[in-house]
């Protein structure tokens, strides 16, 4: 597996993560503790490092989960989890949604260390911006665990551009996690320059758009109702019947290099920038060991040049969240 380096801060992951998420939220049926342990076991063994959790998955569980099945590599492998929600210790949401208060940030680190089982967080993300609270005081309160040495890195999460720079003025922020693919190329306009200007390396989440860009999701899916896509507009069938064009996209090139659509879709990502590190979520081995066959795949400047062309002439149809989730980005 190959490393790659998050921005300037010297933190070093494999050049594709693993997203967690998928194992205790969002995405149901889950496939169970064990099995979802020995999916991040076989990770570890591909060479991949980076696993990313969150305290709101499940909630809480997830950590557990992602804790437990690193225990015996720890010292090997770089975690990233998240704070910013008001949860209440039996795992519901709290009353206030998003939740930055310093106090609350120094609780949610103590806790993600319990249920990671560990004694420091290699990256600790603000899961969204809380437009309550100043960035500055955020960045000051991760700043002090940093010092304490409970945290390692500071990270942010779907924030915009004036508030990365405002917080990596006060703690500098290694990573940027945020949706980017061939489907959602937004970052692109300011968050990228603005990275690559700061030395912030970028972590995009749902790749492989939320599985769509596999070209396993047709316009006749059904969805669970606790499924996250059952209510996103872009997973409409009258909208993954229009957006089927960029899937066929993919599987045309994937064609010529004896690649699946998938693969296309990460080895574009990697192609972008040498720091950006995406973490597509699984629950399958057969996917998962798909996925780590990306960082193989070449892509020339003629085949990046190629797609994006054909790319640009492909309207998508569908917004990526429901107004209420898109309302909490990009702040």
């Amino acid at each position: 597996m190959q490393k790659r380096k998050l921005g300037n801060n010297n933190l070093e992951v494999s050049a594709l993560g693993l997203g967690c998420m998928g194992m205790s939220h969002s995405y149901k049926p889950f496939p169970g503790k064990r099995k979802a342990i020995a999916l991040i076991r076989a990770a570890v063994d591909s060479g991949v490092t980076f696993f990313d959790t969150a305290e709101v998955y499940g909630p809480f569980t997830n950590e557990e989960l992602v804790g437990e099945a690193v225990a015996p590599v720890r010292d090997k492998v770089v975690i990233a989890t998240k704070f910013g929600f008001d949860i209440n210790p039996d795992g519901s949401q709290g009353g206030k949604g998003l939740n930055s208060q310093p106090e609350h940030i120094k609780q949610a680190a103590e806790g993600s260390l319990n249920r990671l089982k560990t004694d420091y967080i290699d990256l600790f993300y603000q899961h969204r911006v809380d437009p309550s609270v100043p960035i500055e005081e955020v960045a000051g309160a991760v700043k002090e665990l940093i010092q304490q040495g409970k945290v390692r890195h500071f990270g942010l999460s779907e924030a915009g551009v004036q508030t990365i720079r405002r917080a990596h003025a006060v703690q500098p922020v290694t990573a940027l996690q945020s949706e980017y693919s061939l489907w959602w190329r937004k970052p692109e306009a300011e968050v990228i320059p603005a990275l690559e200007e700061l030395g912030i390396g970028l972590v995009p989440f749902s790749p492989l758009g939320k599985g769509f860009l596999t070209g396993k999701i047709d316009e006749s899916r059904t969805f669970d109702k606790a499924d996250i896509r059952s209510t996103i507009p872009r997973f409409t069938p009258e909208a993954r019947k229009a957006n089927q064009a960029l899937v066929d996209l993919l599987g045309r090139i994937a064609a010529q290099k004896n690649a699946t659509p998938a693969q296309i879709a990460l080895a574009w990502l990697l192609a972008q920038k040498p720091w950006i590190v995406p973490i597509p979520g699984t629950t399958k081995l057969h996917r998962l060991e798909e996925n780590i066959g990306a960082v193989e795949v070449e892509l020339t400047v003629g085949d990046l040049r190629e797609i994006d062309s054909a790319a640009s002439r492909i309207s998508i149809e569908g917004a990526r969240y429901p107004e209420k989730l898109e309302q909490m980005t990009g702040r």
